[in-house]
């Protein structure tokens, strides 16, 4: 994945006037300067999924690929609420499960699912998985999200469905079959379990998050209301083009890092 905009993208924008830029990511950092964003972007995501309702207990997580070593992850400390977690509590895991860095042990089914998904895809810097209300409620159906929004357009044709829930995940076996349902798409639905989500940068894995657990509540009420009315095939594809990708999804996720690092710095220390 490379983050930059698309023909498609572009046009929808259409030229800024002059004097005028939007925020892009830097793409001139050093490893060390690479590996510190990852981290505070996992921070403010772990924020975040806290101010959504997406704790629950210990299980949920969210992994960022070390640039310098990029077969190990930085993921939040077991036991660790998402509404207190700093930079300076993630940990570092390397390919075997074992804690390079931090105070803390890593929850053992995030190492099985994320270090094989992260294995199955060298292109994806993170991923994020929690047990949100409307995701785990929605993946009870075993059903795709449908183009019934254009929020939900992002994923047509673009998300997977796991459908072989064995309880817990214990084995890395099970984080390869999870990583084989995902294959190259952004998203995939664990049926019974919940909803998984892949970017090129922490920012883009934790909006995805977002809003596809706001797709899912979308999807459920509309269903609940009555039968909703598809997005035609043709239009779903032309929207998905005009707002996802690796920078859309860094961008969306702009407004509620400028949000959560005001309200909460101490997410820095």
């Amino acid at each position: 994945m490379t983050i930059e905009m698309t023909e498609q993208q572009k046009a929808s924008v259409g030229p800024l006037p002059e004097g005028l830029e939007l925020p892009l990511p830097r793409t001139d950092l050093t490893v060390e300067e690479e590996r510190e964003v990852r981290k505070q972007e996992l921070a403010a995501a772990f924020r975040l999924f806290a101010r959504f309702g997406f704790s629950e207990g210990v299980a949920g997580h969210i992994t960022a690929r070390d640039p310098e070593n990029p077969e190990w992850f930085w993921v939040n400390p077991f036991g660790m609420h998402f509404s207190q977690i700093k930079v300076s509590d993630l940990i570092l895991v390397d390919h075997a499960g074992k804690v390079v860095e931090g105070r803390r042990p890593v929850n053992r089914a995030a190492f099985c699912i994320h270090s094989e998904v992260h294995r199955a895809r060298p292109d994806v810097v993170a991923a994020a998985h929690t047990h949100s209300l409307h995701g785990k409620s929605f993946s009870t159906l075993g059903i795709p999200l449908d183009p019934i929004t254009q929020d939900a357009c992002a994923f047509y044709e673009d998300h997977g469905i796991y459908s072989d829930y064995r309880g817990v995940v214990n084995d890395t076996e099970e984080g390869r079959r999870i990583g084989v349902a995902l294959g190259d798409k952004k998203a995939v639905i664990l049926k019974n379990h919940g909803l998984l989500t892949v970017g090129a940068s922490v920012a883009e894995a934790a909006w995805y998050f977002i809003t596809m657990e706001r797709s899912c509540q979308a999807q459920l009420l509309a269903m609940a209301a009555g039968t909703p009315t598809l997005i035609d095939a043709d239009t779903a594809t032309t929207v998905r083009e005009q707002i996802a990708g690796p920078l859309p999804g860094w961008f969306q996720f702009r407004p509620l890092w400028d949000q959560i690092t005001s309200l909460e710095p101490d997410l820095f220390d």
